[in-house]
């Protein structure tokens, strides 16, 4: 039976993407969608070609890709895993200037480093970048944020027939991604990169010490430093900078550390039941993991940092969105309190609107200018 596509919502931006640009790339990590998506905004285009670039066939099409590319002139291309060859940028670069016009090429990604650097240098002003995050909440029909907490957003674990389906999905994931999802890279230790990311699942929300990580691992601060880029760089970590306009207060300056998903966290840290992931330590951890999610795939283009002072001063997240600034604060309890701290940095900041992200049903008013909101409210919090 076909499965029942559930809508991204990002498909308006990256239609509109196509009408306005040559080369759209849509990027993101592995299994998050992105073929299902383009799939599905080209199955009712005659002159769309969908091309695998992991399919031996579809990769021999292309081995006079000029000669092949130049008899598809008015067709969109699609090119998946375009990071598999990334020697074809140049050849898209020319055939864009060539042809003139929009809408030639969709190229989907699951590795920045290689997509971001070869389409910066060879197609700047030609593409626009979308990226699409695992499913957001607002994306899901099921609104039980209890099983997307433990589950996470990767299609094939939140749609899983069971929670043992789930899990055994996502370590096949994670095994996967080690062995050969990584293999692009060279001074790669699969067994190092494990224990230091599920390190990192045990440290999630935390700033990140890069001398203990490697002191913990026996390697160099380089090798670590290395290690996370590549995390990062394969959308498997998030890193949020420090909120740093404030000179007048001694703030924290090193980075924090999220793992990229809660499914990801959870399966890391080998809790595969909701029980287990609301009574472990790092449960606080993983709900700011989840409404970073969610605010990442809400405001793709908004500045996300953290605020922090050595006197114990505190906002989770600071999101500077156009002209706007927003503060949100994560709290995973029914009944959220805001602690003195948090209080003490919204009037350092002023942002424009200030909320409680809780497992709440409705949002209602903690106090002026400050609101509880539920999850699934996050996509709103720049409406006021």
């Amino acid at each position: 039976m076909k499965e029942k596509y559930l809508p991204r919502n990002c498909e308006s931006s990256v239609l509109l993407g196509l009408k306005r640009n040559p080369v759209v790339a849509l990027i993101g990590p592995r299994q998050c969608g992105k073929s299902t998506l383009a799939r599905k905004l080209i199955e009712s285009n005659p002159n769309a070609l969908y091309l695998d670039l992991e399919r031996p066939s579809d990769l021999a099409k292309l081995s006079d890709p000029e000669l092949y590319l130049e008899s598809k002139k008015d067709k969109l291309v699609c090119l998946d895993e375009i990071q598999r060859k990334p020697d074809l940028f140049p050849i898209l670069r020319s055939l864009c200037d060539d042809w003139g016009g929009m809408g030639h090429f969709l190229i989907l990604g699951s590795a920045s480093r290689d997509l971001l650097k070869q389409s910066a240098e060879t197609l700047a002003g030609r593409i626009r970048y979308e990226t699409l995050t695992p499913f957001l909440f607002d994306e899901l029909s099921d609104s039980d944020w209890r099983k997307y907490f433990l589950r996470g957003g990767f299609p094939r674990a939140i749609l899983a027939e069971s929670d043992a389906a789930c899990f055994d999905w996502l370590e096949s994931f994670i095994q996967t991604f080690l062995e050969r999802d990584l293999s692009f890279w060279r001074e790669f230790v699969p067994e190092t990169m494990r224990r230091l990311w599920r390190m990192l699942a045990y440290n999630n929300a935390q700033i990140v010490n890069y001398s203990r990580l490697a002191s913990s691992l026996g390697v160099s601060d380089a090798t670590i430093r290395r290690y996370i880029d590549l995390l990062k760089e394969t959308f498997m970590l998030d890193v949020v900078p420090p909120y740093l306009n404030n000179l007048g207060k001694r703030l924290v300056k090193s980075p924090k550390v999220y793992i990229c998903d809660t499914g990801i966290a959870c399966s890391l840290l080998g809790l595969s039941s909701f029980d287990d992931a609301f009574s472990h330590p790092c449960v606080g951890s993983l709900w700011e993991q989840m409404v970073l999610s969610n605010l990442r795939g809400n405001f793709p283009h908004a500045d996300i940092a953290f605020y922090r002072t050595s006197s114990g001063a505190e906002i989770d997240f600071i999101i500077k969105n156009k002209n706007k600034t927003v503060a949100v604060e994560c709290k995973v309890s029914g009944s959220p309190v805001v602690q003195k701290g948090t209080y003490s940095a919204l009037d350092a900041i002023r942002p424009d609107a200030a909320y409680v992200a809780a497992p709440v049903k409705e949002a209602y008013p903690l106090k002026e200018k400050l609101w509880v909101v539920p999850l699934k409210d996050l996509r709103n919090i720049f409406k006021f």
